[in-house]
């Protein structure tokens, strides 16, 4: 969907200067894996971040790390507010000020949707209601916000082009769709500057590898490095579109920064742009966790059910954000990997089971 358009990125345009200029940024989910990503890299820059956390699924220990890496003079420029997107209070507390709304904030995973599809309409619906009216009341200059891959739902074509959608497969594609329709509206209706970003398969240090709806990289890496067998939903041969942390980490703040013009309301999906099998994943987890732990015993994975709501094939086309963002991505998913294994099994830094 894409209501408005962004001008046709400046040649002049330059990410690492735009940074230069001090701006208070709001960061929500900044306890989660994306988010503490975002404050981390703000803080580093030199800029003033908000953020917010009710630590449903974040962590204090993401923030504890965020804060070691960027020290204490750059630490002080965050002021963190525990509390809840459910409140509209909270919403407004945190926005005021604000130059720049990266929303992150959210309940994830299709299978929890599907559990309880009232807690995740909650969070993800009217708790990103909550922060457009909040950002609106604020005069914040753009709101920046987390949305899906799972709103091509079950739309069969390849590449996954922005304008081309198809039926909801889950409670969570449906909460993530809508975002982007009252986003539109309010770009609409209150001239507002939105951009919604469609992430694929995000990963990276600080992604949570324990518990029931665990994304599956660190759920296997977990698995893998303990010599535990890792369980493949169907045949193994279901792609995605795997796509580092740096890479989103840099389409949100291009996102953000990328000059435009009065109401501006866009989507643009965030990816590396190539196809991985689950066989293939678990064959790279192998490789990189054998290169750290040379005696490590490989057991071959064991393949149940397809899961109910997943989609079979992902892969995006990313040449709107490349053309209209600057957007280039700098990670393959072999060099991700590669960069967020030793994270996934360092004793004491990721999180407990």
């Amino acid at each position: 969907m894409s209501d408005f358009s962004l001008p046709p990125l400046s040649p002049s345009f330059d990410l690492q200067a735009a940074l230069h200029t001090p701006r208070r940024w709001l960061v929500t989910g900044s306890a989660g894996f994306i988010g503490s990503h975002l404050l981390e890299h703000l803080l580093l820059a030199g800029h003033g971040v908000v953020s917010l956390d009710n630590f449903a699924t974040g962590h204090r220990s993401n923030l504890d790390e965020v804060r070691s890496k960027v020290g204490e003079a750059a630490w002080a420029r965050h002021h963190f507010i525990e509390g809840d997107i459910v409140d509209p209070q909270t919403c407004q507390q945190a926005c005021r000020g604000v130059d720049f709304v990266l929303h992150q904030a959210a309940l994830g995973s299709v299978p929890r949707s599907l559990e309880d599809p009232l807690r995740t309409h909650a969070v993800n619906a009217t708790g990103f209601l909550n922060m457009l009216v909040a950002a609106r009341d604020a005069g914040c200059a753009r709101f920046v916000f987390a949305a899906s891959s799972s709103t091509y739902g079950d739309h069969p074509a390849l590449p996954k082009v922005e304008s081309v959608i198809g039926n909801p497969l889950s409670p969570y594609a449906v909460t993530k769709y809508l975002d982007e329709l009252y986003a539109s509206v309010f770009t609409r209706s209150y001239g507002m500057q939105t951009i919604g970003l469609r992430y694929f398969n995000v990963f990276g240090a600080r992604q949570d590898p324990n518990g029931a709806y665990a994304a599956v990289i660190p759920n296997w890496a977990r698995k893998i490095s303990r010599e535990e067998v890792c369980l493949i939903n169907g045949d193994g041969e279901t792609t995605r579109d795997f796509c580092f942390i740096a890479n989103v980490v840099q389409a949100n703040l291009r996102a953000a920064l990328v000059p435009a013009q009065g109401a501006v309301h866009e989507i643009f999906n965030v990816a590396f742009g190539e196809q991985t099998t689950l066989n293939q994943l678990h064959g790279l987890l192998g490789e990189n966790l054998q290169a750290l732990m040379p005696n490590l015993k490989l057991l071959p994975p064991t393949y149940r059910d397809f899961r109910k709501g997943d989609v079979r094939h992902s892969l995006a086309d990313i040449g709107k954000a490349r053309s209209l963002l600057g957007y280039a991505p700098t990670h393959s998913v072999r060099q991700g990997l590669h960069e967020a294994m030793r994270w996934y099994v360092a004793p004491g830094v990721a999180y407990a089971a």
